[in-house]
């Protein structure tokens, strides 16, 4: 599909790779873009890149409501990228452990669900569309000092391939991204270089318009995705070497 000209709606987007695909949404010529956050006042910033194109929405994707009521005034949406994600530290052994997976799992794996299930008919009745899922290296080998976060993003690598089988018949593209390190508030703390979050963006954009279904947008990603076709147990044990 062509970037120009579409309606995108944009989930998490008033910072990080979420701001992000705002600034590459708008450059690229993107109609008109939903640009959703769980404080609606935290976009006032988003919105100034683009005011006549950007339109403000207060999301929460944990909340089936609110999905509903935006997925009702939002017909026109044709690319739906599913960015909103949270993160939390530690083992699986830490004392808050549980509450921490089931925390990223309701926002990270339910919400995004949520979210195509609402969007999935829009995506039909206009044509088809594309979904991006952003997932992570961590979708694919458990990072040990996120433990909870990777199976949570190995749960949505999992939803994404399911999706993708469910939705060809309507001509839906879906499209997982799996960056490494990004340079954002999240990932302050990973001991890896790190990439700008425009780049992610932009690489991901530039896929779709391409129908890559699977996008590897920095190196870290390039080199975890070269690892896993040679020996998938190195990786895993490459990571492991992390835990201190």
């Amino acid at each position: 599909m062509n970037i120009n000209g579409s309606v995108a709606l944009v989930t998490g987007a008033n910072r990080g790779i979420g701001k992000a695909f705002i600034q590459a949404l708008v450059q690229a010529g993107a109609s008109r873009i939903y640009a959703t956050a769980r404080n609606v006042d935290s976009l006032k910033q988003v919105v100034a890149i683009a005011p006549d194109r950007i339109i403000p929405l207060a999301l929460d994707v944990t909340n089936p409501e609110q999905i509903a009521a935006i997925a009702q005034n939002a017909q026109d949406v044709n690319l739906l990228i599913n960015n909103a994600g949270v993160s939390g530290a530690g083992g699986f052994f830490a004392s808050d452990s549980l509450e921490t997976a089931r925390w990223e799992m309701e926002t990270n794996y339910f919400g995004s669900l949520n979210m195509i299930r609402a969007f999935a008919p829009i995506l039909k009745q206009n044509g088809g569309g594309a979904i991006v899922n952003l997932l992570s290296i961590a979708s694919l080998v458990n990072v040990p000092l996120l433990a909870s976060y990777s199976a949570s993003k190995a749960a949505l690598h999992s939803l994404t391939q399911g999706v993708r089988a469910e939705l060809a018949q309507q001509g839906t593209l879906v499209v997982g991204v799996f960056p490494g390190p990004v340079d954002t508030a999240m990932a302050e703390n990973v001991p890896l270089d790190k990439v700008p979050p425009i780049q992610i963006a932009q690489a991901t954009l530039q896929a779709v318009e391409q129908k890559i279904e699977d996008v590897q947008p920095d190196p870290v990603s390039e080199q975890v995705f070269a690892g896993f076709q040679q020996d998938p147990k190195a990786v895993e044990k490459q990571f492991a070497s992390m835990l201190p």
